[in-house]
């Protein structure tokens, strides 16, 4: 069983995340940010990755720690989960379209954190959620996951839309790169043997 659990306390946040990523995308999700719940919901639902999330912080000064610290957490349980990427898939690619919003995400577990985030929001919040936020999160995931991730999103007007291709996309390529791939025989995808660098 690919499964994580990660706990994660400091004086901004308490947070435990456990993963399973050969899942059917259940998921119990508790923040205490409604907006974040929604969107961890979608990451749950379309990677089919279970997951339980629960996270308490400094929401009465924002909600900056919690995206934070909530992607760190999730990133360290992905990592955990893959154990030495042995015959998972690696890349995957997405255009990811909801009514007038389309994102396009690729990704590669390749234990080379990177982001690359063109995503453009016209106001600052969506709901009461910064919209800055949502790059934090990505960031904190990508860095903790140790996967490259690319998100650009390439049309849209409406924030919620917006903001959600970019869950369901990193979703979808998600469920794609970690899922074993039986030509791989138990070989880590890369010439050097293995992955991290």
């Amino acid at each position: 069983m690919r499964t994580a659990t990660t706990t994660r306390a400091t004086k901004e946040t308490d947070i435990s995340v456990t993963i399973e990523l050969d899942g059917t995308g259940r998921f119990d999700i508790a923040t205490g940010v409604g907006f974040l719940d929604h969107m961890l919901e979608q990451l749950s639902r379309h990677s089919l990755i279970d997951m339980t999330i629960r996270a308490k912080g400094d929401t009465h000064i924002d909600f900056h720690h919690t995206a934070e610290d909530v992607g760190i957490a999730l990133g360290q349980s992905l990592r955990s989960a893959l154990g030495d990427m042995t015959g998972i898939a690696r890349y995957a690619d997405c255009h990811l379209a909801m009514d007038e919003a389309l994102t396009r995400c690729a990704l590669d577990v390749s234990g080379r954190p990177f982001l690359v985030w063109d995503v453009e929001f016209p106001r600052d919040k969506v709901g009461d959620f910064d919209t800055e936020l949502f790059e934090e999160f990505f960031r904190a995931f990508a860095m903790n996951a140790g996967i490259t991730l690319h998100i650009a999103n390439l049309t849209g007007s409406n924030c919620h839309h917006i903001a959600e291709t970019c869950f369901k996309a990193v979703a979808r390529c998600l469920r794609k790169a970690v899922e074993p791939d039986p030509r791989q025989s138990g070989r880590v995808p890369s010439t050097k043997g293995q992955l991290g660098g």
